[in-house]
């Protein structure tokens, strides 16, 4: 596979089968997908091709696709596939940031060109992010990660030393704080960053199962097993396998897991035969493992195996001088991603967020900033609602009626002098009079009457 290339998700394998040969005949690398699960775990801010997905399928459909590529990468060019009953719902994906859309049935030639110029947006993108990376100024990471305190200095600084190794890495940190924007951002600026990107819940994983999820299996490995089946660790081959929370991985699981680590080869359920495996190994805790360790719920070589390299993510009261900005910066990308005006927010209110405790770290003060584009209130029992947030539309409005207001009462309500020390027009003036119910503060009501003839002429 060349760098560049074009993920196409469809769950109609002779559409999907058909459109990538039209594709590849147009001189591109194709990649296909029967779901949209695969997708993400190739996709980062390094991932220099196209998305091009249907938007009606089971499972994750392509709106839900198109949603969580944004989370990633707000930038990737995703094109989205329609039937014919379904071109308001590819408008409402293109107002949520879809690249483009087309309806079936659609011309080899038509789709090639949309892609094509979907790369070439998405180089130039690449491309401005490497030369500011260049010109020192502000990288994607200080972009994923913000802050100015020197945790967060010191956090990066790490990040980007680590993340250009190839060494197994430990996150830590507390619910909330961002350990998984840490491991993505190390994958990103690796030399795996064009490879798959694997995040395994160790907690979520049914125990009964989670061999078979890891490992992979053989047809008759156990009832059930009709057919032989690639587990996680052999899906993320090249590229970086995370092991979100390894504290809940159960001890016997752990000695496997160890083994896999030193090795670098695994065993499929039901095999003898060892399958060679090129992956790096992030993994996440927010429970002190050393703790653990003595407790005898992990084991101590692996903790030192995995220990080798450490990031340490900090909670916000451990940089409570970033809450602000931080919290600015979420209500920013809140109203992007809901498709709202932009919110001015009070000083008090960023003041009074500052000075809160937030357990729940970046994702709880996430959901405040999301709450305040909404409309709700930011928490239970919370005094603070939206209404003390105004958005700049109305702030413009109310500022623009308020010179109106300010001009006609200076001028005794004669409106010559009034749109002439304005610079519009006469039928410009009336009409914002009209929009902010200011006709009835006019002292001539000749002059407005002339206006309305003229208007009407």
């Amino acid at each position: 596979m060349s760098e560049a290339r074009i993920l196409l998700v469809d769950d109609e394998e002779e559409l999907r089968r058909s459109t990538a040969q039209a594709l590849e005949l147009s001189g591109f690398d194709v990649d296909t997908f029967a779901s949209a699960d695969r997708v993400l775990e190739l996709i980062g801010y390094s991932f220099s091709g196209v998305v091009v997905s249907d938007i009606r399928m089971p499972g994750m459909d392509g709106m839900t696709l198109l949603e969580k590529i944004r989370e990633i990468d707000a930038e990737v060019p995703v094109i989205l596939v329609t039937g014919h009953g379904d071109v308001q719902l590819a408008v409402k994906a293109m107002r949520e940031g879809a690249y483009d859309f087309l309806e079936k049935p659609f011309t080899a030639q038509h789709l090639a060109g949309i892609v094509r110029r979907a790369m070439d947006r998405r180089s130039l993108v690449l491309e401005n992010r490497r030369l500011r990376a260049v010109a020192g100024k502000r990288d994607d990471i200080e972009a994923r990660l913000p802050g100015r305190t020197q945790v967060m200095v010191d956090l990066r600084y790490r990040l980007r030393a680590i993340g250009a190794t190839d060494a197994d890495t430990l996150i830590i940190g507390e619910t909330g704080a961002g350990k998984e924007v840490v491991a993505r951002a190390v994958h990103d600026i690796s030399a795996r960053a064009n490879r798959p990107f694997i995040a395994i819940n160790c907690a979520a994983l049914p125990e009964t199962l989670i061999e078979s999820e890891l490992f992979g299996h053989e047809a008759g490995a156990f009832p059930g097993a009709i057919r032989s089946r690639y587990g996680k660790f052999e899906h993320g081959r090249g590229g970086t396998i995370l092991l979100d929370e390894i504290g809940s991985m159960p001890v016997d699981l752990q000695a496997k897991f160890l083994r896999v680590l030193q090795e670098r080869v695994i065993t499929r359920l039901g095999s003898n035969e060892t399958v060679e495996l090129d992956v790096r190994f992030l993994a996440t805790s927010k429970v002190d493992l050393a703790a653990e360790v003595a407790a005898g719920r992990f084991r101590a070589d692996l903790f030192y195996r995995l220990n080798v390299a450490t990031l340490h993510v900090p909670s916000l009261a451990q940089r409570r001088a970033d809450i602000p900005l931080l919290f600015l910066q979420l209500v920013r990308e809140a109203s992007a991603r809901y498709g709202r005006d932009d919110i001015v927010v009070p000083p008090g209110l960023t003041s009074q967020i500052a000075q809160r405790d937030w357990p729940g770290n970046v994702r709880e003060l996430r959901n405040a900033a999301d709450r305040l584009v909404l409309g709700l209130d930011l928490g239970p029992g919370d005094a603070i609602t939206a209404l003390e947030a105004t958005r700049l539309a109305d702030k413009v409005a109310a500022f623009e009626k308020g010179v109106i207001e300010s001009a006609l009462n200076a001028h005794g309500g004669s409106l010559r002098p009034v749109y002439e020390s304005l610079s519009i027009s006469r039928k410009t003036l009336y009409e914002k009079m009209q929009k902010y119910g200011l006709d009835r503060k006019i002292a001539s009501g000749e002059a407005l009457e002339d206006l309305e003839a003229e208007n009407r002429g």
